[in-house]
């Protein structure tokens, strides 16, 4: 970026203002700004003005960043969150595709608890992609966790479950999976609980069938220890994979506890450590079955879909006489 544009920066830089001396159309051409491919400018697309790093994941980095058009109009709040990918995945040559197919994911989703995205664009002075998103604030659930050491009990579990099953079985319903569920990658925003980071994502059965996947063989980014033990096989990520991830991070939730020691599933596997699992005293009893068949490590004994967890936790548990008549017919 050239002198003048970083003396800029600290002004209020609008984006007409920018895109104004951008447009040389019938100006002599302005010398181009010395931006390295892949190095990522301060000003991306002439209109979002990065301010700070936010957070580093697997494959991308996500920054907040202050959207002058929005600002130019009047915006009170015209900050979004920015993501692009790291360093080291922008310089493929399919980099911008597969952010695009992430982008592509999610923007099928329309729902309260599922992160919302504004757009998708290309830097063409850096040759950096992007997603913009909203820019949400608050804790996720792996510091909670770490807040929380004994888990959470009673409506502080519920208020975090309920509305993250129903975030992954509208995800589900729209045929799309998450790929990577993980404390980290729910956020609990002013306005409720959102569920983010579709990065490891990709349709089901054949919907978007033209998007660009990753290569399984080049690339595994799973967070092992939230892997079902068929994604550290080699298979495909599925609805399955992803209520394996769930259970987990529902049990945890509930005892402070990963499942099986923080483990992968191939280790646990190996050591039989399902044959220890218990209820954790706070989950409600009744929803056991679901969240232990969840947990199955064999894909056909696990559980086919979420609606047993999240009908544990909507329906109370069955009183004794409930439960007495239930066994009398």
């Amino acid at each position: 970026m050239t002198d003048p544009l970083r003396a800029e920066l600290d002004s209020d830089l609008t984006y007409f203002a920018f895109a104004a001396s951008a447009a040389t159309s019938s100006a002599p051409a302005a010398p181009t700004p010395s931006i390295a491919p892949g190095e990522l400018p301060d000003i991306l697309a002439g209109r979002y003005l990065i301010e700070r790093l936010l957070g580093v994941g697997g494959m991308g980095a996500v920054y907040r960043a202050r959207d002058l058009l929005r600002e130019q109009f009047g915006d009170p709040e015209p900050f979004v969150a920015l993501k692009t990918l790291s360093d080291e995945f922008a310089e493929y040559p399919d980099a911008h595709a597969l952010l695009y197919s992430e982008f592509a994911l999610t923007a099928r989703l329309s729902h309260r608890h599922v992160v919302r995205l504004f757009g998708f664009d290309v830097d063409t002075a850096s040759q950096r992609a992007f997603i913009t998103l909203e820019l949400l604030k608050g804790p996720t659930l792996d510091h909670l966790l770490a807040e929380h050491p004994q888990g959470l009990a009673g409506q502080a579990l519920r208020d975090i479950a309920v509305p993250l099953l129903q975030a992954m079985e509208y995800s589900h319903s729209r045929g799309v999976i998450h790929g990577d569920i993980k404390p980290s990658n729910v956020i609990l925003a002013d306005d409720g609980l959102r569920l983010f980071d579709y990065g490891l994502g990709q349709p089901i059965d054949g919907l978007l069938a033209n998007l660009p996947r990753l290569s399984r063989t080049r690339f595994k980014a799973w967070t092992t220890r939230y892997a079902a033990p068929e994604l550290l096989e080699g298979a495909e990520p599925s609805a399955a994979s992803d209520i394996y991830a769930l259970g987990c991070l529902l049990f945890e939730l509930a005892s402070g506890q990963h499942p099986f020691r923080r483990l992968s599933a191939k280790q646990a596997r190996a050591m039989a450590l399902d044959k220890a699992l218990r209820c954790p005293p706070t989950f409600p009893a009744h929803g056991w079955p679901a969240l232990r068949a969840a947990l199955a490590f064999d894909i056909s004994e696990r559980a086919a879909s979420l609606h047993p967890l999240l009908d544990a936790f909507l329906r109370p548990a069955p009183s004794r006489l409930q439960r007495w008549l239930g066994r009398a017919r």
